[in-house]
């Protein structure tokens, strides 16, 4: 191929359904798509990223592959999207869905398995992540440098560094690790020069308002039933598939995407603005408890999940973990009152610290807080009044908020 000549592969993302880094270049003579979400993302052609794998896999097939690799001409590949995430703010998690779209593009799972996992090694190393990988026998785990907590996949420490398994779940979540050991490949550490990965979602994509349904949510509240037609979008499921369950810190504070935000809150804050403080949360209470379905996860999903409030807001089914998240994130964003998480061994719940004293307090660094049940109870529990069975039970704060300024 001529120098400075390319073909490019459009990879469509439809996490914001408007076209990014799409001005054509005069090196650039043809162009196709691959559709992930009906964005676009420009990279060079797929054909001249192709490696072949050698079989079985090994130590020496990986170094081989991973070596002829880096002989190819990836950097443009690399540049756009880097330039993508940065464009649309990506967080890492977002991003790596990206990165796991342009591997199936250029050799599809079904296809390879093992170098489909090679290319997102690849990828993530040199779009600026630690990622190493480990073999026993056909196992090929893929394992990425993050500081952060997470409750349902394996990690491992090496050499005094934090590494968190992204593809277990391709093997059925069901590896014993007690049946031999595993080789680490390391054949691209960066160390004290990668970006640790984050599971913090800050940004929802502004998905492709194509792919909006509606969902009503009801609820009767004193003498009237309401109705809000919230705009949820089909996208979220696969786009938090195989998310793992996170410290609630990162849960309670994940945002909504914006038109879905756009068909909820201000509608939300025109009903409680012509309610007083604790009438409004005490609407927002009993919104959340009866506009969703209950049922533990272990009961659909088979281990726990902890949704984000648009997940939530989509799914049939939801426990106590999601709607205490939901319900936080309903406060913080229509009073941003302080609020502090609280967590039983059963039972997750929400405190609220009003503007106005209430009856019968929760103290915590000297600040009273009230709880507000937003899980459905066999009792109506009003402003102040935890479940009955709880009253004796110990409980953790697991997560405050103070608000910057209100």
């Amino acid at each position: 191929m001529k120098k400075g000549v390319w073909t490019i592969l459009i990879i469509g993302v439809c996490l914001w359904g408007q076209p990014a880094l799409a001005q054509q270049q005069d090196n650039f003579v043809e162009s196709s798509y691959v559709d992930f979400y009906g964005d676009t993302v420009h990279t060079p052609d797929i054909h001249q990223l192709q490696v072949s794998l050698g079989a079985p896999i090994s130590h020496s097939v990986i170094e081989n592959f991973y070596s002829a690799l880096n002989q190819l001409p990836f950097q443009q590949l690399v540049n756009n999207l880097q330039a993508y995430k940065n464009e649309k703010q990506l967080d890492d998690w977002l991003f790596y869905q990206l990165i796991r779209t342009t591997a199936e593009a250029i050799s599809p799972k079904k296809d390879n398995y093992h170098r489909y996992t090679l290319y997102k090694w690849f990828l993530l190393n040199q779009t600026g992540y630690d990622a190493i990988t480990r073999l026993r026998k056909d196992t090929l785990l893929m394992y990425i440098q993050s500081g952060e907590n997470v409750y349902d996949i394996p990690s491992m420490v090496l050499n005094g560094t934090q590494y968190i398994c992204l593809n277990y779940h391709d093997y059925g979540s069901n590896i014993d690790f007690n049946a031999g050991s595993f080789q680490n490949i390391e054949l691209t550490r960066r160390t004290g020069l990668a970006k640790a990965f984050s599971y913090k979602i800050n940004r929802m994509p502004d998905f492709n308002p194509g792919l909006y349904e509606i969902k009503p949510l009801q609820f009767a509240y004193g003498q009237r039933n309401y109705e809000f037609k919230v705009k949820v979008n089909k996208s979220i499921n696969k786009l938090f598939n195989n998310y793992p369950s996170i410290e609630y810190a990162m849960q309670f504070t994940a945002p909504l995407s914006n038109t879905t935000y756009q068909s909820l809150i201000p509608a939300l804050k025109e009903v409680v603005g012509k309610m007083d403080q604790k009438k409004g949360v005490d609407y927002l209470m009993h919104l959340t408890r009866s506009s969703f379905a209950f049922e533990n996860d272990a009961a659909i999903y088979g281990k726990d999940m902890r949704f984000s409030p648009e997940q939530t807001l989509y799914s049939a089914y939801s426990d106590c973990e999601d709607r205490a998240a939901f319900f936080f994130y309903l406060i913080k964003e229509i009073y941003n009152l302080p609020m502090i998480v609280l967590s039983y061994p059963q039972h997750v719940t929400v405190a609220v610290q009003f503007d106005a004293p209430q009856s019968n307090p929760i103290m915590y660094k000297g600040n009273p807080y009230w709880v507000c049940e937003p899980t459905p109870q066999w009792k109506d529990l009003k402003i102040g009044q935890g479940i009955p069975s709880l009253k004796k039970q110990a409980f953790e704060v697991v997560y405050e908020y103070q608000p910057a300024q209100r």
